[in-house]
């Protein structure tokens, strides 16, 4: 009988380190410095996957207005392919863009979900600044900050065999909007769901930009002590980018470990990730 209550005591205490793992909230906390006039706040979301946190996202939200950021920036699978709380997940993005400016990019999910263009529209039509393959630029406190947002993945478009178990795709070409973002004066930011597109096929990090901002590794799913993430789409086992800022030679990447899941349903050691950025002269 004592042996059955202490197992029953070890597996009440597995679900709760779960459930904590998988739906505490954690800021990961960075700073960089670059030419600017004054200190600009980012938060970067990523990967939620139509989770919410809280009725209507609200702890996610009261979490992020805590931040007081000045920019908000949506680095993909804000939305998963199964549509799940669509209307739910764009009210929260569009509550946000209300009193801090959102810049939304589609990941692989809302690049092969059936939706997109009803994402993208709504979207634009409520004020965020929801960008394909485009080239913006916003001014925040005196700052001109140019944004090039990527969709590189051609919709539809997914490998077989095991190169489909590492989430590989057919990529649209982006030496041409890097070449016309390179003429830009400024802060320039670039928005790319897939953090392998770093320094692996494509090496963005040649490009001139100062930030690259990316998801899809989701923290490498589960991370372990002194090794790091596990698996991350992409890049396979042991992911060399798989959370937190990783240096170029003239720029840096930064990663979301993800605030949700997709297909592998947990998380372990790698809690929900708020990235909070602040850029500094």
């Amino acid at each position: 009988m004592e042996n059955f209550i202490i197992a029953i005591i070890v597996v009440i205490l597995i679900i709760a380190f779960c459930y904590y793992e998988n739906n505490c909230l954690k800021t990961t906390r960075l700073k960089v410095k670059l030419d600017t006039k004054n200190k600009i706040k980012i938060v970067q979301l990523s990967d939620l996957h139509s989770k919410n946190f809280g009725k209507d996202n609200k702890v996610l939200e009261n979490k992020i207005r805590k931040l007081n950021p000045d920019l908000i920036l949506a680095t993909g699978d804000i939305i998963d392919s199964n549509l799940k709380n669509l209307d739910n997940i764009l009210d929260f993005i569009i509550r946000l863009n209300k009193s801090i400016k959102v810049v939304y990019i589609p990941g692989n999910n809302e690049n092969r979900c059936k939706k997109l263009e009803y994402i993208i529209d709504t979207l634009k039509e409520n004020g965020v600044i929801a960008l394909r393959n485009e080239i913006t630029d916003i001014n925040i406190k005196g700052e001109e900050i140019n944004i090039l947002g990527l969709a590189e993945n051609i919709k539809g478009k997914r490998e077989t065999g095991f190169k489909r178990i590492k989430e590989t795709y057919h990529h649209h070409a982006t030496e041409g909007l890097f070449k016309e973002f390179e003429k830009r004066k400024g802060l320039k930011l670039v928005l790319s769901h897939y953090p392998e597109k770093f320094k692996g096929d494509g090496r963005y990090c040649d490009y001139d930009f100062d930030l690259m901002f990316s998801g899809h590794a989701h923290g490498g799913q589960f991370i372990l002590p002194f090794v790091g993430g596990l698996f991350a789409p992409g890049q396979g086992a042991f992911p060399k980018y798989y959370g937190g800022m990783y240096d170029g030679e003239h720029n840096k990447l930064i990663v979301s470990r993800g605030l949700g899941n997709s297909g592998f349903p947990l998380r372990l050691f790698n809690r929900p990730d708020v990235v909070y950025l602040e850029i500094y002269n």
